[in-house]
C-alpha cells in the first residue's frame, strides 16, 4: 500500500454535479411549499376544470377546453418561471441565503443555472399534469410538438428574466405583492381565459404585446388551429427574455 492512499483530498466537485445538486434541492422545496403548489398545480388545474366545464366566458367556436387548455399552459409557465421564483428568490436574498451560497464553490451564474432547471423540471410536471386533465376533458390538440416546446422555452426565459430581475431589486414583501398582483393582471387581461378581442382594439393590442398574451396565442395558434411556427409570439418573447435577463444580471443584487 503506497503512502497517502488515504489522504484526504478537499476540494469542491465537479461543477456539473454542483448545480444538479442544487437543482434538486431547489425543486424539493418548490414542491413541498404550499403555495407554491397553490400557484403552479392547484389554480391553473382548477381554471381548466371549471371554465371547460361551465360556460361563463365566451371562447368562441369549437370546445371551450381547446381555447382554454394552451392559455392554461401559458399560465402554469408563468405562475412557475416568474411568480414563484420571483417570490422564492425574494425571500431567499432577504434571509442571507443568495448571499451564503454565492460564497460557496458554486458560482452565481451556476445558482442561476440551478434554478433555472429546477423550474423547468417543474414546468414539465405541470405540463404533463394538465395535459392529462384537459385530454380527458375532450381536448384534441393539433400541430408541432416542436413548435410548442420551443414557445414553452421561450417564455420560461422570458418570465424567468422578469421573476429574477424583480426579486433582485424589490424589497421581498414588496415582491410577494408586486408578483402577485401581476399574476392576477395577467390572468384576466393576457389572454389566458378571455380572448384579447373582446377588449377594446387599442387595449387588445396594447395587451398582445406582453409575455403571457404571446404565449397564449402562439401556443392556441399551434394547438387549436394547427398553424406553424408563430414566428411574431416568439419574436415577443425573444425580445422580452433579453430585456428581462439583461436587466436582471445588470440589477440584480444579492444582499
Amino acid at each position: 500500500m503506497s503512502a497517502g492512499t488515504y489522504t484526504p483530498r478537499p476540494g469542491a466537485a465537479p461543477l456539473p454535479r454542483m448545480i444538479a445538486a442544487q437543482a434538486a434541492l431547489e425543486t424539493r422545496m418548490l414542491l413541498r411549499n404550499g403555495e407554491q403548489l397553490l400557484l403552479t398545480v392547484v389554480i391553473p388545474t382548477l381554471l381548466l376544470v371549471l371554465f371547460s366545464a361551465v360556460d361563463i366566458v365566451d371562447t368562441g367556436a369549437g370546445e371551450p377546453v381547446d381555447f382554454l387548455a394552451p392559455g392554461v399552459l401559458a399560465l402554469a409557465v408563468m405562475s412557475t418561471a416568474f411568480t414563484g421564483q420571483a417570490i422564492a428568490t425574494g425571500f431567499e436574498r432577504r434571509y442571507g441565503v443568495l448571499k451564503r451560497l454565492g460564497a460557496s464553490p458554486l458560482p452565481r451564474w451556476g445558482l442561476m443555472a440551478a434554478k433555472t432547471l429546477s423550474v423547468l423540471v417543474t414546468e414539465v410536471l405541470q405540463v404533463l399534469l394538465l395535459t392529462v386533465i384537459a385530454l380527458a376533458l375532450g381536448w384534441s390538440p393539433e400541430g408541432s410538438p416542436f413548435s410548442v416546446l420551443l414557445l414553452l422555452v421561450l417564455g420560461t426565459v422570458a418570465f424567468s428574466g422578469l421573476g429574477l430581475l424583480m426579486a433582485g431589486t424589490l424589497k421581498a414583501e414588496a415582491t410577494l405583492a408586486a408578483a402577485n398582483l401581476v399574476f392576477l393582471l395577467l390572468l384576466v387581461g393576457g389572454g389566458v381565459i378571455v380572448p384579447l378581442d373582446r377588449f377594446p382594439d387599442a387595449a387588445a393590442s396594447v395587451l398582445g404585446l406582453l409575455p403571457i398574451a404571446a404565449l397564449s396565442d402562439g401556443l392556441r395558434d399551434v394547438l387549436q388551429h394547427g398553424a406553424s411556427m408563430p414566428w411574431g409570439d416568439a419574436a415577443v418573447l425573444a425580445v422580452w427574455g433579453v430585456l428581462g435577463l439583461g436587466a436582471a444580471a445588470r440589477f440584480f443584487r444579492w444582499e
